[in-house]
């Protein structure tokens, strides 16, 4: 079904805000989340299933691009501030509408995904953050798929690669990817230790086993001579655990 003004419904998961981006480049920076259901993966550490598994469809929600808005400027006290889309993988949805008219409302936009699909309006965004998924996702890189984003989003928005590392086979998989990318800058995230189900999201972390996993991270790099990442942890994830909303 169309929206009757901007753009396609979109599917989404949840909005949440104002808190901080928890990761990557944009790490502490305010922002409201705009959360979509549905994704072409299924990582077997996914930690956000409740916006990728179809068992949870029912919970999202049909929106169009200005009643996302709407709720956005609703958050941030009609202040512009960083919108962060997530999933899931967002990329699924067009998302070109609600880019225009939240620029026009003074907002920025990031996008974070996989890389696997491609969409035009990635040249429209202030950020695009590509995670291509580690061996321990037990999924496959689109090396052709990831090439294609990039190409799509050109000169408009500053990229970043950002790899979740849990042992030495996905060490060894980012150590590629910055090698197939060293013009562009490669954040590492130590991963966490298996999430728990949705409906478990105050269930609390292994903050203990993180912080290892990060520090065998930042000696790896520091035995391999390895000094073009930043390695940096899910900042949401030691501040709330898996608890939603945050």
């Amino acid at each position: 079904m169309k929206s009757t003004a901007v753009g396609e419904v979109l599917r989404i998961a949840e909005i949440f805000g104002p808190t901080i981006q928890g990761e990557g480049p944009l790490i502490g920076q305010p922002t409201v989340f705009v959360r979509t259901g549905g994704c072409d993966y299924r990582c077997m550490w996914c930690d956000s299933l409740h916006a990728v598994d179809p068992h949870y469809r029912h919970d999202w929600t049909a929106m169009s691009a200005e009643a996302v808005l709407e709720r956005i400027n609703m958050l941030s006290g009609d202040v512009p501030l960083l919108v962060s889309l997530s999933g899931g993988n967002p990329a699924i949805q067009d998302f070109a509408g609600l880019i225009r008219i939240g620029h026009t409302a003074g907002h920025r936009f990031a996008l974070e995904t996989q890389g696997s699909i491609c969409r035009d309006w990635f040249a429209a965004l202030n950020n695009l953050v590509l995670s291509p998924k580690p061996p321990s996702s037990g999924m496959q890189t689109d090396w052709a798929a990831l090439e294609d984003c990039l190409r799509a989003a050109g000169d408009g928005p500053e990229i970043a690669l950002k790899i979740v590392v849990f042992n030495e086979d996905d060490y060894a998989y980012a150590r590629g990817v910055g090698a197939r990318y060293p013009h562009i800058s490669l954040y590492l995230q130590p991963g966490n230790h298996t999430p728990p189900p949705p409906e478990a999201e105050d269930a609390p972390i292994d903050v203990e086993g993180v912080m290892e996993r990060m520090r065998w991270l930042v000696n790896k790099l520091a035995e391999d001579r390895w000094f073009t990442p930043r390695v940096l942890p899910q900042l949401h994830v030691l501040l709330w655990g898996n608890k939603r909303g945050v």
